[in-house]
């Protein structure tokens, strides 16, 4: 259908929104010059319109609460197209911010709600063309903006340990299923912790790889320089053969310039660590009215079990660590919001494949159903378009700018150690904050356990979290941070700790689960 030419009182808005100075004789010469650029845009329409594929047909449904008790499912499906493969005879959730093609997309929000991508991200392809089966998308945060489970806009996502805490966020269905054993695995994805906090909370392996390790490329973005995409498992054999699978460039996604291809990340990962230097940061404990002193000191118990391993353990202050929250709360605040609530989440300036569609979908949401979101999300909003107001985006090119200060710490302790080691969060999972949680509350719950995983978005190195404790209690994560593309090394550091405490606990759910399938 061809654009219409806009009339002269929507172009005279326009004018007068940006101050334009123009008389009625000049804006009718616009109106002319206007009309005869549309004809690019019309052109570029049926190109893109001839191009387009339609998207396959795969049946998936809501399912019953009664099936779906931690309300990790958003949908369910069932898709398999190879019986052979590496990830053959496994069974995988996919994070409902990412595209399965013919399957309802909501991204935990009211904005997208009802939309049906047509094309299968990247990742969804390579899990399919490696053999593995698709059970369900799993359920996510509103627009993946929280480190809690509160936020969903269909129900609170619940924590297999204790339904009454938190599962995380923002990819809590993602752990969550992987925890209770309905899955074996699931993809995630990450701006500020969102693979590592739900996998820490619900005692899962969670992998943030270094940025653009993981092709991006259909999945629904929150900012482009700090948008993750990872594996979330319940051991590292697992964890390592699904790395393998959905690792490497693919040609779409322009985050991927130097990233590696053809990797066996289960190549050498039961070396054992020997030798291995291991750095505790000390500024990632003792996080002022936020550290929970028993999880910290579990982290501390557990680093240290490394050098039973062969390795040599030592703490070390990096200051810059404390700095990283501040820059990633200005990039991701403004970026954000310039990208995903301004741009319909995608925004522009770079070259990529972008989802049309779900930018139009997304914009149509915007103006219709805003008041629906999440009390995150209006906070997102309030501050950024304060600042933008202000600044014109002067505040984040700052963040931009003073990046490279962490970047170069993080670099210099890696010179002196293998990896680096704290806690991935400074609390175990706390309760679900009720429906009517005063707004302060709500978005504190959502946002305040994030000042150590946000710093590896900030830097892009790739970030382990594995479950350190767990059975009696609630678990606990440790981060092993390396250099970047060195996801090896964490693999390998992942599995010797496994190895050495005889397994990661399973939760009860898991449990229970794994006793009816041996009945």
């Amino acid at each position: 259908m061809a654009i219409p030419t806009p009339d002269f009182d929507e172009l005279r808005a326009i004018a007068d929104r940006w101050g334009l100075g123009l008389g009625q004789d000049q804006l009718e010469i616009h109106q002319a010059l206007v009309a005869g650029a549309l004809g690019s845009y019309d052109h570029v329409d049926a190109m893109y319109d001839e191009s387009r594929a339609s998207a396959p047909i795969r049946d998936s449904n809501r399912p019953d609460d009664a099936d779906n008790e931690l309300g990790a499912w958003y949908v369910k499906c069932d898709i398999q197209e190879k019986k052979t493969g590496p990830l053959a005879g496994k069974t995988f959730a996919i994070k409902d911010n990412a595209a399965v093609a013919g399957v309802p997309m909501m991204n935990g929000s009211r904005i997208l709600e009802g939309y049906v991508p047509t094309v299968d991200a990247s990742v969804v392809r390579r899990i399919l063309d490696a053999g593995g089966r698709i059970i369900g998308k799993a359920a996510c945060e509103d627009l993946c903006f929280s480190g809690a489970s509160h936020t969903s806009a269909l129900a609170p996502i619940r924590n297999p340990w204790d339904t009454s805490k938190t599962a995380g966020g923002s990819s809590g269905g993602s752990s969550a299923l992987v925890a209770a054993g309905e899955v074996d695995m699931a993809i995630a994805a990450d701006q500020g912790g969102s693979i590592r906090i739900p996998s820490a909370f619900s005692g899962t392996c969670g992998l943030k790889p270094t940025f653009g390790l993981v092709p991006y490329t259909g999945i629904y973005p929150i900012e482009w320089t700090i948008d993750h995409v990872g594996p979330v498992a319940r051991n590292m054999s697992d964890l390592a053969t699904f790395l393998t699978a959905i690792a490497g460039p693919d040609g779409n996604d322009p985050r991927q310039p130097n990233a590696l291809f053809g990797i066996d990340y289960a190549e050498g990962i039961e070396d054992g660590i020997e030798g291995l230097r291991v750095g505790v940061v000390s500024e990632g404990f003792g996080w002022e009215n936020l550290s929970d002193p028993v999880s910290d000191s579990i982290v501390e118990a557990s680093a240290s079990r490394l050098a039973d391993l062969g390795a040599t353990v030592e703490t070390f202050s990096m200051p810059e660590h404390r700095d990283a929250l501040h820059v990633w709360n200005v990039i991701a605040t403004d970026g954000a919001m310039w990208q995903m609530i301004r741009g319909n989440g995608y925004g522009m300036n770079y070259r990529g494949l972008f989802d049309p569609e779900q930018i139009e979908y997304t914009k149509r949401g915007w103006e219709s159903k805003a008041h629906l979101v999440s009390q995150t999300l209006k906070f997102v909003i309030l501050c950024a378009e304060y600042m933008a107001d202000r600044t014109g985006g002067g505040a984040y090119a700052r963040a931009s700018n003073v990046r490279p200060q962490i970047n170069a710490a993080v670099d210099r302790a890696l010179q002196k150690y293998d990896v680096l080691c704290y806690p991935t969060l400074p609390f175990a999972a706390k309760a679900i904050p009720s429906s009517d949680a005063p707004v302060d509350e709500y978005v504190a719950r959502a946002l305040e356990m994030i000042p150590n995983t946000s710093v590896s978005n900030v830097t892009g190195n790739p970030d382990l979290t594995i479950p350190v404790a767990g059975g009696q209690g609630m678990p606990v994560g440790m981060s092993i941070v390396g250099k970047q593309w060195d996801e090896a090394t964490l693999l390998r550091v992942g599995r010797a700790y496994e190895n050495h405490v005889g397994g990661f606990a399973l939760s009860p759910m898991a449990q229970k689960a794994r006793a009816g399938c041996s009945t």
